[in-house]
């Protein structure tokens, strides 16, 4: 099932997530509800907060849009910088409608989490999968890429947020 995809300012966005105690069922739909949301939005990540789901699940897959090859679910995810080299790249997200900006993220990391199936996953990652894993696991803390930018790229960004919502109510 498709849900809809929360934009920011919306609140629900900065609560830091619960961890997932059993995957149930409702965890395993909630999975699938990320994944059918992400590829219609052709989002190469998308994270449960998004969705107003309070709780540490992410899916990516960094294959797409054009192709989807390489989807990967996880619950309760947990990142490591792997050395101290940057990188900067421009991002996007789907919560934060009509902005792409450049954000220094770590070049590589080490994910441990766990599958739909309660296996233990360790990986390391780089290039775009370590930007986009960093992106994503920043939701689950309540952290957004605007969070990661310069204060004047933000405010001419929520001054465009605000004129959009002042608009909407007098509809």
């Amino acid at each position: 099932m498709i849900r809809e995809v929360l934009k920011y300012p919306d609140e629900r966005l900065a609560i830091e997530c619960d961890d997932i105690d059993e995957i149930t069922d409702d965890i395993r739909q909630l999975a699938a509800d990320m994944v059918e949301t992400m590829y219609r939005e052709d989002g190469i990540g998308l994270a449960a907060p998004q969705v107003g789901a309070n709780c540490r699940l992410i899916v990516v897959d960094v294959s797409g849009p054009e192709k989807r090859e390489s989807l990967m679910t996880f619950i309760n995810p947990r990142l490591e910088p792997l050395g101290d080299e940057k990188v900067e790249s421009e991002e996007g997200c789907l919560s934060v409608p009509a902005l792409r900006a450049k954000v220094e993220r770590h070049e590589r990391v080490r994910l441990t989490a766990r599958d739909l199936d309660g296996n233990e996953v360790c990986m390391d990652a780089d290039g775009l999968l370590a930007i986009c894993l960093q992106h994503e696991i920043d939701h689950l803390g309540g952290t957004l890429f605007i969070d990661r930018i310069s204060r004047l790229k933000r405010s001419l960004y929520d001054a465009k947020v605000k004129k959009w919502l002042k608009a909407r109510r007098s509809r």
